[in-house]
């Protein structure tokens, strides 16, 4: 197999950000090295052409869950990096709650090194606020933040940092450590035996409810503590109304908050528990139509700031069974630009620049990632995506990169797609396929 890390690139006829005439983008030595109508290729380059495709930069997830270590069976680094890179991400944020947590050193640099050893994403670990993800006693976030991973996320993702005096140490920490708090905001004894989103949904079902206060009450006493830590809070996978209420407050008080939104809240709603088919549980749960259209309009406006695919794979025996006993979460990484396609630039809510700003830069400025989210320039980074938004494809869980196949838009016809994934000019993966 040819070595392709040096290997120059040319993109003929893309469209940058879909406006303009197309153009053609070389990269070479990892950066844009010319943009211009009609560029010769150099010698040896690798000539792609996109037919006037959109080019985006390369996407940035702040909440994947690659399941190593613990549960390689569902998932590993190295397949979930796959499935990010075809899914037109070139940097993940892993989460902590693994097997044995991602609350010292030594997992986070296990984590950074498998990312690193497989090459095609960037992999950030996040590191646990908590020891064990236990709630009770704070974790080694400053180890952590000096360790060879450089760690500056820290979350308890899957649990919720329910102790206020707990989450007000943790961000009084991460200030001086530069490093943001991401919050599953859950308040613990207000979900206890919930399986749906409380309302007549659930009560028609017979479904324990899910109250959206039980979201709402821990942002809007995460936002109170952040505001007098002057420190940064993120929220994460926001799924009802009132958090976007709360955020909005928040935001015009000056407060350090920045908030997430997956794609499966903007996309489906509770009605899709009708048939109770398990593949459709997830934390948070599926909300409202009404929750739904807020959060787009939401995302648009900018009171939530990105979109994040809570990756989340499980074994078949973990969701093939009864509602109770499944396990939630779902597949994301690569059917999320499908999804923010069909929800949010087919309407008109958001242009191909603004699903550059909501999928790449702003994620990568929330997580400050220097080298992610630049701008389609001469001489910036060249970790690239290339959008067919004309194609038209049908989902099958089966067939993605993931070990898992857990995705609730199995069958699904989804609108664009994405072609070429490049990590600082090198490709990572084209027409479907890792290279």
């Amino acid at each position: 197999m040819p070595d392709r890390s040096s290997q120059p690139v040319l993109l003929k006829g893309v469209r940058r950000y879909g406006e303009g005439e197309p153009v053609d983008v070389l990269a070479a030595d990892g950066v844009i090295a010319e943009i211009a109508p009609d560029i010769t290729p150099p010698d040896g380059a690798e000539v792609i052409d996109a037919d006037g495709q959109v080019l985006l930069p390369g996407f940035v997830d702040l909440h994947t869950h690659l399941r190593e270590p613990g549960r390689e069976d569902t998932e590993t680094v190295a397949t979930g990096s796959a499935a990010a890179a075809l899914g037109g991400y070139t940097a993940v944020f892993a989460m902590a709650n693994t097997d044995p947590v991602a609350d010292n050193a030594v997992i986070v640099e296990h984590v950074h090194r498998a990312g690193q050893a497989a090459g095609l994403v960037d992999v950030h670990p996040v590191g646990a606020v908590t020891v064990g993800l236990n709630g009770e006693k704070l974790a080694e976030l400053g180890t952590m933040a000096e360790s060879a991973a450089r760690v500056r996320m820290f979350s308890d993702d899957g649990l919720c940092v329910h102790d206020p005096l707990i989450m007000r140490r943790a961000l009084e920490y991460s200030r001086a450590l530069g490093a943001v708090i991401a919050q599953h905001a859950e308040e613990p004894r207000l979900t206890v035996g919930a399986q749906a989103h409380e309302g007549t949904q659930a009560a028609r079902l017979g479904l324990s409810g899910w109250p959206a206060s039980a979201e709402e009450s821990i942002v809007a006493r995460d936002c109170i503590l952040a505001a007098h830590a002057a420190a940064r809070l993120h929220i994460c996978h926001v799924s009802t109304s009132g958090t976007v209420d709360v955020l909005r407050w928040a935001k015009e008080r000056g407060t350090q908050v920045s908030a997430e939104v997956t794609p499966h809240h903007l996309l489906l709603t509770d009605d899709r528990l009708e048939t109770y088919d398990p593949v459709n549980k997830v934390n948070p749960p599926l909300r409202t139509g009404a929750d739904a259209k807020t959060l787009r309009e939401a995302l648009a406006e900018g009171v939530v700031d990105c979109v994040a695919t809570d990756h989340a794979p499980h074994a078949e025996q973990d969701k093939d069974c009864e509602w109770q006993a499944a396990r939630p979460g779902m597949l994301g990484l690569q059917t999320a630009l499908s999804i923010v396609a069909e929800t949010m630039v087919r309407p008109g809510l958001l242009t191909w620049r603004d699903v550059a700003r909501v999928m790449s830069e702003r994620p990568a400025e929330i997580a400050r990632l220097a080298d992610q989210g630049r701008p389609i320039a001469e001489g910036e980074p060249a970790s690239l995506t290339l959008v067919d938004p004309e194609a038209r494809w049908t989902v099958r869980g089966a067939e993605f990169a993931s070990i898992a196949a857990n995705t609730p838009y199995e069958g699904m016809e989804l609108p664009a797609r994405v072609t070429t994934t490049l990590l600082r000019g090198r490709v990572t993966a084209r027409d479907g396929r890792i290279r």
